[in-house]
């Protein structure tokens, strides 16, 4: 995998030099030390991977990732020198379409590096991805409702937290549906992603608890490493498997235990991402009788996981995100 490197302090692009240089099949594409020059580094020389600085002169991280997605979309991984310190700026470029945030290792005076760990672990996930080689909740105390509620069931991936954010914002606060909400996030960030999208949709999101039962009102976020799933007694639950599957938490996995474990039909969407997770659990979701949107080309950062389910035959509807909760007002709220 060919990778590009984004970074302002001369210590840190080392850091990282020395750590994509220890992995095989990896090669360092480019070297770009501000937004400015990585646009330009991006659409002459597109990696396969960019490691993004967010705090840089001249043009920052966030939008250097914007464009760069604008431009000439690849695999951006948000790498700085501390991610819960900069929780907004992170967020953002993930809205714009960066696929994961890690600290910047760091590099000691003696050359070694230390903290490299995580950043390994997340280029080999994002290596799978493009195709170049927590312990269990407690049980909510919720109180279930006699009937249950209509559901909402949402999967997303690259660009997915703005696109989530925008999708909530204008649905009503106050029907008998809960939403359920599948993102590619790492378990460090989802506590940070739910307050985030409560902050800009003024709604109470949550992280969804091991054994919750989803009542009218909900907005519930999968919050682990572990793929989230309805039981047969419509409780939510995170399990290991498969283990087999790299995405975590899965789309795919989410949305078929739905469509075996929940009474009623409802509303299910996939929104932009990379990769082709969801178009098969969408796929079960229509053939039992919900109502399936995937995103359409123009309004997805990337389109791959809702093309997946269009080639597929998954989707009932293709719409841009803002025509999106007409649709869904009209028919859960009828």
């Amino acid at each position: 995998m060919r990778i590009g490197i984004v970074n302002d302090m001369r210590a840190a692009c080392e850091a990282l030099r020395r750590v994509v240089n220890s992995l095989p099949d990896h090669v360092i594409a480019w070297t770009a030390v501000d937004g400015v020059e990585a646009i330009a580094m991006a659409k002459r020389d597109r990696p396969d991977l960019i490691l993004m600085d967010l705090i840089m002169p001249h043009v920052d991280g966030v939008q250097a990732t914007r464009q760069i997605m604008t431009a000439s979309p690849c695999a951006i991984l948000v790498v700085t020198a501390t991610v819960s310190g900069n929780i907004s700026l992170v967020y953002e470029a993930m809205g714009f379409g960066a696929l994961d945030a890690v600290d910047t290792p760091m590099l000691g005076p003696a050359g070694e590096v230390s903290g490299a760990g995580s950043l390994v672990d997340k280029i080999g996930i994002i290596a799978k991805l493009v195709g170049s080689t927590g312990e269990p909740r407690k049980k909510s105390g919720t109180t279930t409702a006699a009937t249950p509620p209509r559901l909402l069931v949402v999967g997303a991936s690259t660009g997915g937290p703005k696109a989530v954010s925008d999708l909530l914002l204008p649905l009503p606060q106050d029907w008998n549906t809960a939403v359920i909400i599948v993102q590619h996030v790492d378990v460090a960030f989802s506590q940070g992603l739910a307050k985030w999208l409560g902050d800009r949709t003024h709604r109470a999101v949550r992280v969804a608890e091991h054994g919750q039962q989803p009542v009218a009102g909900d907005v519930l976020l999968a919050g682990t490493n572990d793929h989230l799933v309805m039981s047969k007694s419509r409780t939510l639950e995170y399990t290991e498997e498969p283990k087999e599957i790299f995405f975590r938490p899965s789309v795919d996995v989410f949305f078929e235990s739905v469509a075996d474990h929940w009474p009623q039909t409802g509303i299910a969407l996939l929104l932009t991402g990379m990769g082709k997770d969801g178009a098969k659990g969408l796929l079960k979701l229509r053939t039992r009788g919900w109502h399936t949107i995937a995103q359409n080309e123009a309004s997805s950062i990337v389109w791959s996981m809702p093309k997946a389910a269009i080639e597929a035959g998954a989707a009932c509807e293709v719409l841009a995100i803002d025509q999106m909760p007409r649709v869904i007002s009209a028919r859960l709220t009828g």
